[in-house]
């Protein structure tokens, strides 16, 4: 689950991590408001008016601007609010801009030249370990920095067993280049920021960037937080802060209905139970030349009414050409299953792709008769082979 940056800003302070403060509206006469109050408690001469929305790369969109007094607030809000912001990570349909942060000025002149960091730590699968990811290119262009001088970017794998080291939290800042009450700075923020990642099982906490001030102080400039969708139930204020209307609305209304959706790009609709399952159906789909158009786990109960949801989900998208379901029966059987397909067809009177049914495991031959002697224009297969043939002639009729 994507939170908001006011949000991860918000988890960081409470766990110790300096942040550059801000005031969430969703008004340009709030963002006013939220810009006095803002300067009675920092004192900041000017304000930064950032879109909410989740995505990074908003600076590059015209989702992060400089406001030099309470007038340009309410102009630079006013303008931002209702906008589609278009980034590098929200494609070209881009995201609805409902809220901004308005945030206090960190760039202030000092003794010494702000810098900026990237800092991040996430979860490497592979190697089952926590990694903070840093670098001195800290900014809007990570990526490219990423891409052109992939030496500039460090990891510090952190074991789970022992958690962070306090002499990992210094060779990080001493990589950074810092020094002094700097490093001091940096050692807190690091090890702060890893306490409050792994106290609320987030997979990602990127902070891009963190800033080095003037004073030598370390703050948060921006927070990009993932949490573990699994760990939710533990930690249910989190929870709450899910902002439904940042998601994809299939997918919300997928997760109501407790099916396991993700949409893609391609167009063959995918129907089965089990991920692993699932992975194995979108490879057979790609290697009988179509694209998968969503993955779809209707799980271990897969009777007629999800199997009904789970057809009206697929087929909102346009792109879907055929639909593949594919259900081993092992806990359910597989004669429910075709059952339960064929009510779905007769319920919703509307499908208008070819579908493929292909059941196997506990009653496969009964399954097939019901689907065979239903009369609808549904191709049975028990074999996987006979799926990826028969998704083959609907392509192949497709492009005749």
């Amino acid at each position: 689950m994507n939170i908001h940056e006011y949000q991860g800003k918000e988890i960081l302070k409470s766990y110790g991590v300096a942040i550059q403060e801000g005031i969430l509206a969703h008004t340009a006469e709030e963002a006013v408001e939220a810009a006095k109050k803002l300067k009675e408690q920092t004192n900041t001469p000017v304000w930064i008016v950032k879109a909410q929305v989740h995505a990074g790369g908003r600076g590059k969109g015209g989702g992060v601007k400089v406001a030099t007094s309470l007038d340009a607030v309410k102009e630079k809000a006013e303008a931002m609010i209702g906008m589609t912001l278009v980034t590098p990570q929200t494609g070209p349909e881009g995201k609805l801009v409902r809220k901004v942060l308005i945030a206090q000025d960190v760039y202030y002149e000092g003794a010494s030249k702000p810098l900026e960091f990237y800092i991040s730590v996430l979860l490497d699968r592979a190697k089952g370990q926590n990694v903070i990811m840093y670098s001195t290119e800290g900014g809007m262009d990570i990526e490219e920095v990423a891409h052109n001088t992939p030496e500039k970017i460090f990891k510090e794998a952190i074991d789970p067993k022992v958690g962070l080291q306090a002499f990992q939290a210094r060779k990080i800042a001493f990589n950074l280049g810092l020094s002094g009450e700097a490093l001091k700075n940096m050692v807190k923020f690091i090890t702060s920021l890893y306490t409050a990642y792994d106290a609320i099982d987030a997979s990602q906490f990127e902070i891009n960037p963190a800033l080095k001030t003037s004073d030598d102080k370390i703050i948060a400039v921006d927070a990009k937080v993932n949490i573990d969708d699994n760990a939710l139930y533990r930690h249910p204020a989190i929870e709450a802060m899910r902002d439904k209307d940042e998601e994809d609305a299939t997918e919300v209304e997928a997760a109501e209905f407790n099916l396991n959706y993700v949409k893609l790009d391609g167009n063959i609709g995918c129907m089965v139970n089990g991920a692993g399952l699932a992975m194995a159906t979108m490879d057979i789909i790609k290697l009988s030349g179509g694209e998968p158009a969503n993955f779809l786990d209707v799980g271990g109960t897969a009777d007629a009414a999800r199997v009904e949801q789970a057809f009206r989900i697929i087929l909102k998208d346009p792109n879907v050409k055929a639909i593949l379901v594919n259900i081993f029966g092992g806990i359910v059987r597989c004669d429910r299953v075709a059952q339960g397909i064929v009510d779905a067809y007769h319920n919703m009177g509307n499908i208008n792709v070819p579908i493929i049914v292909r059941l196997q495991g506990t009653n496969a031959v009964e399954a097939k008769a019901i689907i065979d002697n239903s009369g609808l224009k549904v191709k049975s297969a028990i074999q996987l082979q006979e799926a990826a043939d028969a998704v083959k002639e609907v392509l192949a009729e497709a492009r005749a």
